[in-house]
């Protein structure tokens, strides 16, 4: 609060000269200073501090033999190395047979692989699906429903994505924002395996 302080000062004598009045000011700043405290007290007690958000990764269980390892079915495998290295193989890995491509995140690389030649039947029925959405023939609820039953046909592609130790964590970020894009819907993240590593070192620089 502030308070105004006028005292007129001097004598009220009719001989004595009238002297200028003078002012003082004092600020009362108790009250701020309380409800500074009050509100720094209500901030602290009703602020709700971010939580860190993580992606649930639901992982299969390994098998107890090798051999009972489900075959490799229509599926194409990545397989992501240092320096942003791309290597793919489709089908099943035969050490003695397979042999690695050299593939990129460029439009020519991991995109086109997927969406003009592995997966173009799925990449084609989405879009024709997207333009009627588009054109309102189909609700987008309906659409999405169908999208996701097509991704998840038996017969649509699977991919699989296998990193080693120098491979880096957006180049597995990226790699799944690819699959996404080229309407992708079976993937998984998957331990690499010795032989694959093998072949990986193998390749030239």
């Amino acid at each position: 609060m502030a308070e105004l302080n006028t005292d007129g000062g001097g004598g009220h004598g009719k001989h004595e000269k009238k002297r200028a009045k003078k002012s003082s000011t004092k600020i009362d700043m108790t009250p701020m200073v309380d409800l500074a405290f009050l509100l720094l007290t209500f901030f602290m007690l009703t602020t709700t501090f971010s939580k860190p958000k993580t992606m649930e990764l639901n992982m299969p269980a390994d098998p107890k033999d090798i051999k009972d390892q489900p075959k490799v079915k229509n599926a194409i495998t990545f397989l992501l190395t240092e320096n942003n290295k791309v290597y793919w193989y489709y089908g099943e890995f035969k050490p003695t047979e397979t042999k690695l491509e050299k593939t990129d995140f460029s439009k020519d690389g991991i995109h086109k692989i997927l969406l003009e030649d592995y997966n173009k039947d799925v990449a084609t029925r989405i879009m024709e699906l997207e333009k009627k959405r588009d054109t309102h023939e189909i609700a987008d609820t309906t659409f999405k429903r169908l999208a996701v039953g097509i991704k998840g046909e038996k017969k649509a592609l699977m991919a699989l994505v296998k990193t080693d130790d120098k491979a880096t964590y957006g180049n597995v970020i990226d790699m799944l924002d690819e699959l996404n894009v080229c309407y992708v819907g079976k993937y998984a993240l998957v331990d690499i395996s010795a032989p694959e590593l093998e072949l990986v070192k193998q390749q030239p620089n």
